[in-house]
């Protein structure tokens, strides 16, 4: 996916990893890891697992806002790719504004 986006549409894709000192994400102090896909300014916040559950939505919008809270930026887009995705974690990350992609 590196290669792709960054030969193909010119983006720089990057790993950002911070300390989590006041547990924000997963209730407990922890280093947080998000990939970021970053074209003409846009920050894309992106999540592949081979599976997403209600409990992974949560976790993703908890790792943007700590992110987000942390460069003091907002991130154009946020998106999960799957595989398979539970139903229910469909209707929360709508609520969150995530965009799932299923291949």
């Amino acid at each position: 996916m590196k290669e792709i986006a960054e030969k193909e549409f010119g983006a720089r894709v990057e790993r950002w990893t911070r300390d989590d000192e006041r547990g924000f994400v997963f209730g407990k102090p922890a280093v947080v890891d998000i990939d970021l896909v970053i074209r003409d300014g846009r920050v894309i916040l992106i999540e592949i697992k081979s599976s997403i559950s209600i409990a992974d939505v949560a976790i993703f919008a908890r790792k943007a806002e700590f992110y987000e809270s942390s460069e003091g930026i907002r991130a154009s887009r946020l998106i999960m790719i799957s595989p398979f995705i539970e139903e229910k974690a469909r209707e929360i990350a709508a609520k969150f504004g995530i965009e799932l992609i299923s291949y």
